[in-house]
């Protein structure tokens, strides 16, 4: 048995029993607030509208893109915390698309058995489990806690590598990196594809193609990252070719029932870049291609820039592409109270809302959000283990 790998056992079938109440816990019900309420894309439906987002852990410490038992109770501790999806951190579709050498992987069957493991335990907690398939172009072969060289270039003597970009432009200080060749090009669509089959024989309920951050979709999208002249560069059909083209493979590969994510950034902040209208139109693009939700955040692309970082600053752009695009938002960034997320939410600006670093602090954010927002203990997400420890619930 590789390493890492569970065995079905009585320990698995009581994580089962788990799940099942949680679900039974978690019901449908109009008078319910609406950060609480069931939410379905497809064939999923996430037990509420509090979801974890991905978030860079750099903890595959053996560097072989394999998740370690950190990852397993990083993630199962937030599926009992509550949260309705469990968005597992950026997972590189290749070796040289690791934003890190500590990033987890998925670009080889053998890893697919860890990740099973993983995806079994968020589910039977009660939370549907997604992953996010990536590749980090420009921004890659960057340093981490364990590795050192933390916001720089990992020399290759170390294990760094020359990074790939569409473009030959360096990101701040980083290593310059290569140009893409088409047929390069082609085999990164392949990798996503074959990513994401891999996700799915894993066990995952979705998949999460990461677009955002200036990461190498993000830097094929925004017009100063991207100086190509052939069909993959030029007007903003050639720079978000890569991008349909790994969608549509994705939706080819995976069940028909399974949601299909998108990650942008709205804006990159920068004059002349990447903007909310050009999302607008990347998005109901990405619609029309059969994805299911748009994960909308923004910057990551030029560095340098100026962002007015403050509470649910990035709020209104999913408000504008849910609206402009008509498809279904999540909204993040420094959304940290219960009662602002239900304000984004009861106001229509967002589907769903993810709480990133206050999960941080807080694995149990949801159950605690239940209480703040006035649902009683019997209609919160608990374990039953954990019942007996319930945050008293606002009168």
């Amino acid at each position: 048995m590789a390493k890492h790998a569970r065995p079905v056992s009585t320990i698995q079938q009581s994580e089962q029993q788990l799940g099942a109440f949680s679900a039974q816990n978690s019901q449908d019900d109009s008078r319910l607030p609406r950060l609480c309420r069931p939410m379905r894309l497809r064939g999923l439906t996430m037990r509420n509208r509090i979801w974890l987002p991905p978030m860079d852990t750099y903890s595959a410490l053996a560097h072989d893109g394999r998740p370690t038992d950190f990852h397993y109770q990083h993630y199962v501790s937030r599926a009992s915390g509550g949260f309705g999806m469990v968005i597992v951190e950026s997972t590189a579709v290749t070796p040289e698309g690791r934003i890190s050498p500590c990033d987890v992987g998925l670009w080889e069957d053998s890893q697919i058995d860890t990740w099973e493991w993983i995806a079994r335990g968020i589910k039977n907690q009660g939370a549907a489990a997604a992953i996010q398939l990536n590749h980090a172009g420009r921004k890659g072969s960057t340093g981490c806690f364990s590795l050192g060289y933390e916001g720089q270039s990992v020399p290759l003597e170390e294990g760094g590598w020359q990074t790939v970009a569409p473009s030959a432009l360096a990101y701040g200080k980083l290593r310059e990196p290569r140009e893409l060749s088409v047929d390069e090009i082609h085999e990164i669509v392949h990798k996503f594809r074959d990513a994401a089959w891999r996700a799915m024989t894993a066990g995952f309920d979705a998949v999460e193609i990461h677009a955002a951050h200036g990461y190498l979709l993000s830097e094929f999208l925004d017009p100063l990252t991207n100086l190509r002249q052939d069909e993959y560069g030029g007007n903003l059909a050639g720079r978000m070719r890569i991008l349909l083209e790994i969608v549509d493979e994705v939706r080819g590969v995976i069940r028909e029932d399974m949601p299909l994510i998108v990650r942008v950034s709205a804006t990159d902040w920068a004059e002349g870049g990447w903007d909310i209208a050009q999302t607008v139109e990347l998005a109901s693009a990405l619609k029309a291609h059969g994805v299911d939700l748009i994960d909308v955040s923004t910057g990551g692309i030029i560095d340098g820039v100026t962002i007015p970082v403050k509470k649910l600053y990035q709020v209104r752009f999913a408000d504008e592409v849910r609206r402009g695009a008509n498809i279904p938002t999540t909204a993040v960034g420094l959304i940290t109270k219960p009662k602002q997320a239900e304000h984004v939410l009861k106001e229509h600006m967002a589907d769903a809302v993810e709480i990133g670093r206050a999960a941080l602090r807080d694995p149990s954010w949801p159950l605690r959000a239940y209480a703040k927002l006035g649902v009683p203990t019997e209609q919160t997400p608990y374990p039953p283990q954990y019942v007996r420890g319930a945050f008293k619930v606002k009168e």
